[in-house]
């Protein structure tokens, strides 16, 4: 039986979905990987540009909500990945086994240049490749 992940943030924009990404990229046949965001926006621009650049296509994923999965879906683990979802997301939510926390800087609401911010969403995502990475090997020990 696959593992099923859902990733949690603010806006679905940016990290959840690069998390996703990285999960069903990396993870193989043993987990499905999910995100979704409390106040869903859209993929951010710079997320599917900096996700191309290492080759993850994002072209089969969509921004969506928290009301697509409550209480529908079991997951075996709930990961935010930022501190709005960690303060906001439902303390009780059916079918969850269990509950992680990975913050993440948003590099959407980074200011700077066009040269910075796609800087930031690049650190970024390699700080999240990074952390999935452990966290999938963490899991294949178990």
């Amino acid at each position: 039986m696959k593992i099923r992940v859902l990733f949690l943030c603010s806006h679905n924009s940016a990290r959840s979905l690069m998390a996703e990404a990285f999960l069903r990229d990396l993870g193989n046949d043993r987990f499905e990987a999910f995100s979704a965001g409390l106040e869903p926006k859209g993929i951010h621009p710079l997320t599917r540009a900096v996700m191309e650049e290492i080759g993850i296509d994002l072209s089969g994923q969509r921004s969506k909500g928290v009301d697509e999965y409550l209480g529908k879906v079991h997951f075996h683990y709930l990961i935010t990945v930022c501190h709005e979802a960690e303060q906001n997301c439902p303390r009780v939510w059916p079918g969850v086994n269990q509950r992680l926390h990975w913050s993440f800087e948003d590099p959407a609401a980074f200011d700077g240049s066009a040269v910075d911010k796609m800087l930031k969403f690049r650190e970024v995502r390699d700080q999240i490749g990074e952390t999935v990475r452990d966290w999938i090997e963490q899991q294949l020990v178990a």
